[in-house]
């Protein structure tokens, strides 16, 4: 194999990719590291064994949680790529030596840093010639993720902009980044509060009045006129209470074997006209304060009808702030929120497939925080975190996740301490599928996200099994090969001004065995088996190693395969 780095060659095809191998004078990529999703669909898990079913994980009272109060390297990094994107070796030293709940706690007493708001303004994008660009956001949303120290918080941001969604792609209006830019400021400040709270201040937001047309919304005219539904549907689908009836644990209610819905279309009638009357609060084209402040309410713009909804009926001629603010009381206490919401935080940081009595448990501590509040995100957070199915090791294939594209793209910037020298962050926009990650902070495609929760991988052994796996709706041949090329590159040079600190690996380029130890141990958790192991070290040992620049192509071959294997992009 010739002595040649991976990152001084020019990019595979998509065909030599799937194949496991690439032209003469790159690395190849034996089949073990084979790129996942190849032919479509993704790398299925293993099919259970015929009449079986998978694993569900751990079984309440469970005492099986391993070191709590000591965590081990691989338990540490393990947790923090649920709690955060992953980490540097510091960055599990700090678990070990505070345990989990300990650093939670640090966590969550952490004040935030510079708002995206401020950022935008700080940097010149807050001006009357920026009116119709997204311009900076991009920056100030990798900035935050790739960098800020309240990373916990970062990630249940990122997490509730993927359940609470607004689009870039949606926000055709005036000061549109600005507007952006405090819809991610809202999730942040709420990603610890109480969920009732933050309900209120997504439904006021600029950002998802605009994206979910309530901002303008307006009673009927007679005319033909009619108040908009899309928001009284959506943020009952999506962020309330769902389509099906729940059980606490989150399995649906069903009647001869059939699922209730949970809401009709006369509910979604009487919740729309609640959502009239709401505008910017004093827009003013030169200037994009409106777009910070919560939309106003205008009587004369609200229907004056009953609005009867999910069992409840907001008398005629009721105040339309106090309705609102009834309607998301009704909402925020109905029964199915808890399982709801809370099976969606799992599935986010934790598992795609948690058992019924995982989402019972977590779904308990929304209902209650053991002080008699409902919603405490901050209490539901650390319960999805700290449950015994959570802590506990598992090798199911029905237990796991994938690793959305854009956390490992953060988690390979926050293990390498990447920096931006000039402080502006500019990795851009990531959502092409071919040449990038296909995925990026805020650009969901709509406003069911990226990929829906409840989606199963059709033509998969997944599928076969009924197991849920949410991500490998964006997992397929072009997202695969254009993740694993770019990140090369990324791997290699960076990405705009971002740039990676390799100069405390370099001296272990001579030992491939334990450079690959240490990595997998980081990206990881130490959860790549023997066989990859044997096949990137061997791959990188028949690098040269005579320069300190070849042992620096050593660092970022073992970075990047580990990046690019199924093992690491499926978080166990």
């Amino acid at each position: 194999m010739p002595n040649t780095s991976p990152f001084e060659q020019p990019s595979f095809t998509h065909t030599e990719a799937c194949s496991g191998l690439v032209r003469p004078g790159a690395l190849a990529v034996p089949a073990v590291l084979g790129l996942a999703a190849c032919g479509g669909g993704g790398a299925d898990a293993p099919s259970p064994a015929a009449g079986t079913s998978p694993s569900p994980g751990p079984q309440p009272g469970s005492d099986s949680v391993p070191s709590v109060n000591a965590p081990t390297p691989s338990e540490a990094a393990r947790f923090l790529a649920q709690a955060s994107f992953g980490g540097t070796a510091a960055d599990v030293a700090a678990v070990q030596n505070l345990g989990f709940e300990g650093w939670l706690s640090a966590q969550f007493a952490l004040l935030r840093d510079q708002s995206h708001w401020d950022w935008m303004v700080a940097n010149g994008y807050a001006v009357v010639g920026n009116t119709n660009s997204f311009s900076g956001v991009d920056n100030t949303l990798w900035r935050k993720l790739m960098s800020s120290p309240d990373v916990l918080r970062q990630r249940v941001t990122l997490a509730l902009s993927e359940i609470f969604v607004i689009s870039m792609d949606g926000l055709p209006v005036n000061w549109r980044g600005m507007v952006a830019a405090n819809y991610m400021d809202t999730l942040e400040a709420h990603a610890f509060g109480n969920y009732r709270q933050l309900l209120e201040a997504v439904t006021l937001s600029v950002g998802m009045g605009v994206y979910l047309n309530m901002r303008g919304n307006q009673k009927a005219d007679g005319k033909g006129r009619e108040p908009d539904e899309n928001y009284a549907r959506e943020v009952m689908q999506l962020f309330t209470v769902g389509v099906t009836q729940l059980n606490a644990d989150g399995t649906p209610k069903t009647v001869n074997g059939v699922p209730l819905d949970t809401y009709t279309p006369d509910d979604i009638r009487g919740l729309a006209r609640v959502f009239t009357g709401w505008d910017y609060d004093r827009f003013d084209r030169n200037v994009p304060d409106h777009a910070a402040r919560p939309m106003v309410f205008t009587a004369s713009r609200h229907s004056p009808e009953a609005k009867p909804f999910l069992g409840v009926n907001l008398p005629a001629g009721t105040d339309g702030v106090a309705e609102l603010k009834s309607a998301l009381d009704t909402l925020t206490n109905h029964p199915n929120v808890g399982p709801f919401i809370g099976k969606q935080l799992i599935q986010r940081l934790v598992t795609s497939n948690p058992s019924p009595a995982y989402v019972a448990r977590v779904a308990a501590v929304f209902a209650n925080n053991g002080q008699g509040v409902r919603g405490d995100v901050q209490a539901t957070v650390r319960a999805v975190l700290l449950d015994t199915e959570a802590r506990t090791p598992n090798t199911s294939p029905a237990w796991g996740k994938l690793r959305e594209p854009m956390v490992r793209l953060i988690q390979w910037a926050r293990t390498f301490g990447a920096t931006s020298p000039l402080g502006m962050w500019n990795v851009g926009n990531t959502s092409s599928a071919s040449t990038r990650l296909g995925q990026s902070p805020l650009r969901s495609p709509s406003v069911f996200n990226f990929f829906r929760p409840g989606y199963v991988p059709p033509n998969t052994s997944l599928g076969s099994a009924g197991l849920l796996a949410p991500e490998f709706q964006i997992t397929n041949e072009s997202t695969v090969v254009g993740y694993a090329n770019w990140m090369r590159t990324v791997v290699a040079n960076g990405v705009g001004e971002v740039k990676a600190d390799y100069t405390p690996w370099v001296p272990l380029a001579t030992d491939p065995g334990a450079l690959f130890d240490q990595l997998n141990l980081l990206l990881a958790a130490g959860q790549l088996t023997a066989a990859t192991r044997t096949t990137v070290v061997n791959a990188v040992t028949a690098m040269a190693v005579t320069s300190d620049t070849n042992k620096r192509n050593r660092v970022m071959a073992t970075v990047w395969l580990i990046l690019c294997s199924p093992e690491y992009i499926a978080q166990k």
